[in-house]
């Protein structure tokens, strides 16, 4: 088990660190759109690329629908991630800064980015619990995507910012290629000290998804072996575990988004990212497993019901926080720590369905509430 963790630790390293290169090289790209358009497009598809490779390897790798299992407990493990932990480290790390207690959202970008964020979710949740996914069901999602895109589009179209310019980070610390390689310092290997330009911009971006090609590999690699020295489900490894360490690079953009006073480029990278890892992230493996094996995937009846009172809990979840975020001027530190709570039940719930013993206390409620509406759903959907 020590050593699944030590690969678990050294995958989410990698990860974090090949992130930087994703953001530099999306900063550079995305500098003239507009703020809102950036977080939700290029910063979603950068820090959301984990999910989305994770996802490939877990369903290609072990090619079957235990494999997929995988995908569906990161997706939606990350996705309650970027949804109730992101915006709450925002607001708590800006006030440890000394930069206010609370932030102005922009509602348009909200309702924007939430209604789209619904209509993936529930579009997905009615497919899940048909209790086969088809081909088609990954393309519908992938159009959903697609039609998002175009949606962005025209409003950056309308709203074509200036060019604000582009200026690298400082590297405080004087490193030798060596060196810089040792800490994947991958924009500096890059660049080595010329300037930053679109070719380069995207050579930087190609070499960081390699780098984390091979982080997220290792990933899913370590949380099959955590799984099968533990005897637990692989779902339950992924919604927590790996759903975490493919949000690192989510958190670290939507933190210097927020600490540039970006607090649109912050959200919208949040909810983009699940738009993300709900519409393509599952609906493009979904498709090309189904087009190239010629096989459906339906899952075993045990991580069916887990999956869909997971997903049931995620569909909460964002009207909860979509509705915290709406109502009122700012988004408080209260606000913050009521999203951290919802977080903690979800894990609470997630651990007592581990084994049966630790089936009691509040995990059992929230357990049982949850099947009781994913049975509702089952039967309205007949």
């Amino acid at each position: 088990m020590l050593v699944s963790l030590i690969f678990i630790t050294i995958s989410c390293i990698i990860i974090w660190r090949s992130s930087h290169g994703f953001e530099t090289g999306s900063d550079y790209l995305g500098r003239k759109l507009p703020l809102g358009i950036k977080g939700a497009t290029l910063n979603a598809i950068a820090s959301s690329m984990p999910e989305f490779l994770t996802t490939i390897f877990f369903l290609f790798y072990l090619r079957d629908a235990d494999g997929f299992s995988g995908g569906l407990g990161v997706t939606s493990g990350s996705a309650l991630f970027n949804l109730l932990i992101i915006p709450a480290l925002v607001v708590l790390i800006l006030y440890t800064a000394g930069k206010g207690r609370q932030i102005v959202l922009n509602k348009k970008v909200l309702l924007r980015e939430g209604l789209v964020l619904l209509i993936s979710q529930v579009v997905f949740v009615t497919f899940l619990f048909k209790g086969e996914l088809l081909a088609r069901h990954g393309l519908i999602l992938v159009l959903i995507y697609l039609l998002y895109l175009g949606l962005l589009f025209v409003i950056t179209r309308r709203k074509q910012a200036t060019d604000p310019g582009f200026e690298l980070p400082d590297d405080k610390k004087s490193r030798s290629a060596l060196g810089k390689l040792l800490t994947l310092d991958i924009t500096r290997l890059i660049l080595h000290g010329k300037n930053m330009t679109t070719p380069r911009a995207w050579l930087l971006l190609g070499t960081s998804t390699m780098v984390m090609t091979f982080g997220t590999w290792l990933l899913v690699y370590a949380t099959d072996l955590f799984g099968e020295i533990t005897d637990i489900p692989l779902i339950f490894v992924a919604v927590v575990l790996s759903a975490a360490a493919t949000s690192v690079p989510d958190t670290i953009i939507s933190i210097k988004d927020a600490k540039k006073g970006n607090y649109d480029d912050a959200l919208s990278n949040a909810l983009g990212s699940n738009i993300f890892d709900i519409a393509f992230a599952l609906g493009l493996p979904l498709l090309m497993y189904n087009l190239i094996y010629g096989e459906s995937i339906a899952l075993n009846a045990d991580v069916l019901d887990f999956t869909k009172e997971v997903w049931v809990f995620l569909l909460f979840s964002t009207f909860i926080a979509l509705a915290i975020m709406l109502i009122g001027k700012r988004f408080s530190r209260r606000k913050a720590f009521f999203l951290l709570g919802v977080y903690a039940l979800f894990l609470v719930f997630v651990g007592t369905q581990v084994g049966e013993e630790l089936q009691q206390g509040i995990g059992k409620p929230i357990g049982e509430f949850l099947k009781s509406v994913a049975d509702w759903i089952g039967s309205f959907l007949q």
